[in-house]
């Protein structure tokens, strides 16, 4: 399993995780779900009308948190904006409860891939793991 498998794998499996943006100089927390790895990218979708679309777009610097069975999973990346068609069918498809809310091409379906980053598994039994993409 490539090291972007291993965290897509953890964040689906946790169900939901959280995401940190910046807008200005306070730190912006919310839950998200999705996770879904495309042309070898780990993207995540939110809509473009939301204050998260907005803040990644103004500060690419993001970081998510999930827990799950006593081992938690921090990720360090930069969100970048793919406003292609494909990518954002693509997502939907894995998603099927978010068509209705949004569809490819709508104007507000927004899709973002991790880049640069830095993920690290923790638990309080095995010493940290850290993989990067």
């Amino acid at each position: 399993m490539s090291n972007i498998e291993k965290v897509c794998t953890f964040l689906k499996e946790a169900g939901t995780y959280y995401l940190a943006t910046v807008e200005g100089d306070q730190p912006r927390v919310r839950p998200f779900g999705t996770a879904h790895i495309f042309e070898d990218k780990l993207y995540i979708q939110t809509g473009l009308v939301k204050d998260c679309a907005k803040q990644m777009i103004a500060n690419p610097k993001v970081e998510i948190c999930a827990f799950k069975n006593g081992t938690w999973l921090r990720v360090a990346a930069e969100a970048v904006l793919d406003e292609r068609i494909e990518a954002q069918e693509s997502m939907l498809a894995d998603y099927v409860s978010l068509q209705k809310m949004y569809k490819a091409g709508d104007g507000n379906t927004a899709v973002f891939y991790l880049k640069n980053a830095k993920a690290t598994f923790s638990s309080f039994t095995a010493a940290p793991e850290t993989v990067e993409f």
